[in-house]
């Protein structure tokens, strides 16, 4: 996954409520949002290659999303980052134990992001920086480099969802989504320079990525309320189609609801 942004205990509403894109090559495998056979308890999309996660949540009300960190001609490791992920959402470990893991480990991976934790106990960790930081109350933006870095897309994408959060009412899944269909390319002269070459800058410069053979794979929208109701709602693309997966947890009894369709 790329892109993401979260209003963490910000809203009166709901204390979480984030949006993302996954950005993939288009012939990866990949399952789309579903509680898993082998982890009942765990919903989230699954990697079919090496078969972590980018994205999910728990019905105890774990969450957790992480971003590969742009590093073009880093030699690749075997071990796969979407473990980071799965791990979090699969294991008990406390939220502080499990940052301890991942700097223990940072050398064992490719440079990523993560966001781990709960309503209660969010945190961030890149490997890339070897920082760690217990996430405050705010409006944030991630994509292939550190926290709320100044990218266009990340600007846009922070800005998008706090004007949205300012005027909607009620939020709707409907209006976060539409935040993640932007497809606009911003100018050269704003482009980060990350080493992948001017034409790469552009096709990776916008919200929503299209391209010949990578791009945007799927939209994702997760809303807790304030008494531990949780939405998610994935729509993912393939093929020249598009599926939506809608769930509803209340969070704590471990159970879920869900359907999936087809369009």
């Amino acid at each position: 996954m790329c892109l993401l942004s979260f209003a963490y205990q910000v809203h009166p509403d709901y204390p979480l409520i984030l949006i993302s894109n996954r950005d993939e090559v288009y012939h990866r495998p990949t399952a789309r949002a579903h509680f898993w056979k082998d982890y009942p308890y765990v919903l989230a999309g699954r990697d079919l290659e090496k078969n972590g996660t980018w994205l999910g949540v728990t019905t105890s009300g774990r969450f957790s999303a992480l971003t590969n960190y742009r590093k073009p001609g880093e030699i690749q490791k075997s071990t796969s980052r979407g473990d980071l992920v799965s791990g979090f959402l699969t294991g008990t470990q406390k939220i502080s134990e499990y940052i301890a893991c991942l700097e223990a480990s940072a050398d064992n991976y490719n440079g990523y992001n993560i966001i781990a934790g709960s309503l209660d106990d969010l945190w961030y960790f890149s490997n890339c920086s070897m920082q760690s930081q217990k996430v405050k109350p705010g409006i944030y933006g991630l994509s292939n480099h550190l926290l709320d870095t100044p990218w266009p897309k990340v600007r846009k994408i922070k800005s998008a969802l706090s004007d949205y959060l300012a005027s909607a009412d009620p939020v709707t899944i409907d209006g976060l989504l539409q935040l993640l269909l932007d497809g606009e390319k911003p100018n050269d002269e704003d482009l980060p320079d990350t080493g992948v070459g001017l034409e790469w800058e552009r096709i990776l410069s916008p919200v929503f990525i299209k391209s010949e053979r990578y791009g945007t794979r799927a939209n994702t929208v997760i809303l807790i309320d304030r008494i531990g109701n949780l939405s998610f709602y994935e729509k993912s693309f393939d093929s020249g189609k598009f599926f939506t997966s809608s769930y509803k947890i209340k969070l704590g009894n471990g159970n879920g609801v869900g359907e999936s369709c087809v369009i």
